[in-house]
């Protein structure tokens, strides 16, 4: 069977290339219709014949040589661009979604386009007044209606205003995307994995798409609800990645090497969404493509590199970053702080295992009921209760980035925050910051923030999945920020009360700063978002470039681990997968082992005492073609010598096979019903009868080599083969006669039948 692949290897699909003159008449050969899976190894084969191609034909004159300078370069080019333009749509997501948040407060009057930092910048005011936002050139939308800035009268003008613009905001996302680009809503990656698998959705990744994300993530951002940006950056740059492929025919006409282009976008999207352009390559690698030669790293790394200096230079956020919570800590850990750091871990397990059951439950009765006929409904009444209940509660007021980049922040001199109000005397600015008791009002925010936990927990689980664009990166990271900076105020004050316990290790025993609250906020962070998500490693380095802090690296790994174990235990897939299973994506994760003992006749179709829908080589008419694809709706028919013998011969798609008919009424003059088709060459076309019409040689679109497996093959090597070679069906013989057929979905439906699921919930081919 080994030598059987490689053979398929080497012959595949040498009937369906772009550069022969057979196939060049018949438009549309090799292209695949909607909600279908490609074939990965036919795709990859007609690019190595189209290369080889050209190569050959270099030699002949200038031209061809500069077309085939023209083919090598295109990757770096494509990618290139892709880069230039996910970082300048990042700038202005974040420069739109950061003045739309503050309006929600107020105006800069002498410059309405300005957010209220950089209206406090022109006005040259003190640190302090600019942390508190109270500069004299901001006014609040009290004071633009008459009022004072404070007071009873003006916070219920602040309250109403605030619910006003998040509905607005709200109902002008979830209009959008209803009316323009219904693909745009939710967070884009558990599609992008499927796509990235080798399935097709048209319309997901166009301009349309692309446009609606983005202003629609801008808008929902604004209307304060739970979530982020960051998950549909990676959608919008594989928008980006998809648009620009069609520049260059190589990729845009070639779905496989398409892909190539689609991954190194996603590492763009993650690199612009956290500036982390090292930790974007990883997280395209560990977890949304499934095909990712050495070739495509290179080129991710390059495009995640680009996009992240493109937005450097853009500099949104006015700090010099790409993020808004960028910090940096100097204080080495303690080694016994490994226990609160792998308890976080298990902390953030939970939560995400409570989230994912929580918000699974919920996406499956919006399904099912009445509910999901009233999208827009559904958003504006979500965006309304987290308005109402946000408002009273100062951290759950303020956009959730600013609360994160709050929690992640050391105390010093100048922070007026309420989580800073120790009992500290300041003599010198430069002074080194000692360990000191907590005021009260940090035990007053340390409540908020357990009550901006719950409640976001809870909008969280209601928010992800309604019909407006909305990512998960920000509100996991923020859930595990409040527990972690509330652990790391706990300690603090531990090693605060008893600084010459052993489990300091005398750290502590001098007084100094020993324990960064900050620090277990972004351990908590990673915590959260890694048992959400089921990220490690591309995890740990995006929040390693976050801080960069090289010291921290092995808090963060025990976090993730620790996050991952708990939610595995708790729960078999991260987020992303459990929606792909709830949507019925025909995705067949490479992460899990088949552990059924079963054979490939058990799976194949039809079953033994069923009839197998085939073509004969040279014994069919037109009619009879076009009789069986009427009565059968199989993307693709086995080509056998005869009835009698059974013996294979080849597989044509169903595609093609409609396309050269078309194709052939259209061009062949004296083509009848009764003409006869031939897959091979054949007596009947060399020596026609008198009188008869003329045969319809269809040998081009015939596939000599597809790939065959025999029937006692365990389903443990088909399952593998279907991942490794990205297979769209194989043949099943017995003695070189055909037996049956087995596709990618009936893999999956058996997979969901042996692990005791709905084998239906595989809604696509």
């Amino acid at each position: 069977m080994v030598e059987h692949i490689l053979v398929a290897f080497n012959f595949q699909c040498l009937f369906c290339l772009p550069v022969s003159s057979d196939t060049d008449e018949i438009p549309g050969i090799g292209q695949y219709e909607d909600f279908h899976t490609i074939d990965w190894q036919r795709d990859i084969a007609r690019d190595r014949m189209r290369h080889r191609y050209i190569v050959k034909r270099k030699q002949n004159s200038l031209f061809d040589l500069v077309k085939g300078a023209h083919d090598a370069w295109s990757g770096w080019v494509c990618v290139l661009l892709v880069g230039l333009a996910t970082g300048v749509v990042a700038g202005v997501i974040d420069i739109g979604a950061s003045w739309m948040s503050d309006l929600k407060h107020g105006i800069c009057p002498q410059a309405f386009w300005f957010n209220r930092e950089q209206c406090c910048w022109s006005n040259n005011e003190s640190t302090v007044s600019l942390d508190l936002g109270n500069c004299s050139q901001w006014l609040t939308w009290s004071e633009v209606l008459g009022q004072s800035r404070e007071g009873a009268g003006a916070y219920i003008i602040a309250y109403l205003m605030y619910i006003a613009w998040a509905l607005l905001f709200a109902s002008l996302a979830a209009a959008l995307v209803r009316m323009f680009a219904p693909y745009a809503c939710g967070s884009g990656i558990p599609e992008i994995k499927t796509i990235l698998s080798g399935f097709i959705i048209r319309g997901y990744l166009g301009k349309w798409t692309l446009i609606i994300k983005s202003v629609g993530i801008m808008l929902s951002v604004s209307a304060g609800l739970s979530l982020g940006k960051e998950g549909p950056m990676v959608h919008i740059a594989c928008c980006i990645g998809n648009i620009l492929s069609y520049l260059f025919p190589k990729y845009g006409r070639n779905e496989a090497k398409k892909r190539e282009i689609l991954s190194a976008a996603a590492a763009a999207g993650v690199s612009v969404a956290f500036g982390a352009p090292i930790g974007g390559v990883l997280f395209s690698l560990e977890e949304v493509s499934y095909y990712f030669p050495l070739k495509t790293l290179w080129r991710s790394f390059f495009c995640a590199l680009v996009a992240a200096f493109v937005l450097r230079s853009i500099n949104p956020f006015g700090n010099e970053h790409s993020v808004l919570f960028y910090v940096e800590y100097n204080n080495p850990w303690i080694f016994f702080e490994l226990v609160p750091f792998v308890g976080l871990g298990i902390i953030g397990g939970v939560i995400a295992a409570i989230f994912i059951r929580a918000n699974l439950y919920w996406c499956k009765y919006r399904k099912t009921s009445k509910l999901g006929q009233y999208p827009v409904t559904e958003v504006l009444v979500v965006t309304a209760v987290t308005a109402v209940l946000a408002y009273p509660n100062p951290y759950t007021r303020m956009s959730t980035s600013e609360l994160i980049y709050l929690l992640f922040r050391k105390c010093g001199v100048t922070n007026l925050d309420d989580l800073c109000d120790y009992n500290r005397n300041f003599t010198d600015v430069k002074s080194a910051i000692d360990l000191a008791s907590a005021g009260p009002k940090v035990y007053r925010a340390m409540w908020l923030l357990v009550l901006a936990l719950i409640f976001k927990l809870v909008m969280t689980i209601f928010t992800f999945g309604i019909k407006v664009p909305c990512g998960l990166f920000i509100p996991s990271l923020c859930l595990g920020a409040i527990v972690g900076r509330i652990v790391g105020i706990g300690m603090e004050q531990l090693a605060f009360n008893y600084p010459t316990i052993w489990m300091f290790g005398g750290e502590c025993s001098t007084g100094k700063d020993c324990i960064t609250p900050g620090l277990y906020a972004m351990v908590g962070a990673a915590a959260v978002l890694g048992g959400v998500t089921r990220m490690t490693v591309s995890l740990v380095v995006v929040m390693f470039e976050l801080t960069g802090g090289v010291r921290y690296i092995v808090p963060l790994m025990a976090a993730a681990m620790a996050s991952k174990w708990v939610g595995d235990a708790l729960g078999s897939h991260g987020v992303y997968d459990a929606h792909i299973n709830l949507n019925g994506y025909p995705f067949l994760d490479s992460k899990e082992e088949f552990a059924h003992t079963s054979l490939a006749a058990d799976v194949m179709q039809p079953k033994r005492n069923e009839t197998l829908s085939v073509l004969t080589q040279d014994s069919m008419t037109v009619e009879d073609v076009e009789v069986l694809m009427k009565e059968t709706e199989h993307n693709g028919f086995p080509v056998i010598v005869s009835r009698e013998s059974q013996y294979l011969v080849g597989f044509v798609l169903r595609r093609d096979l409609n396309l050269a008919l078309v194709q052939a009424r259209r061009t062949l003059e004296g083509l009848r019903p009764n003409s006869l088709v031939l897959f091979v060459n054949s007596n009947v076309q060399q020596q026609p009868q008198p009188d008869s019409p003329p045969p319809l040689s269809l040998k081009n679109i015939l596939d000599m080599a597809p790939i065959t497996i025999t029937d006692q093959t365990p389903m443990e090597t088909v399952v593998d083969m279907f991942r490794k070679l990205g297979l769209r069906q194989t043949l099943v013989t017995h003695n070189g006669r055909l037996l049956g057929v087995i596709t990618k979905k009936d893999v999956l439906r058996y997979v969901k039948q042996m692990d005791n699921e709905d084998p239906n919930s595989v809604l696509f081919n």
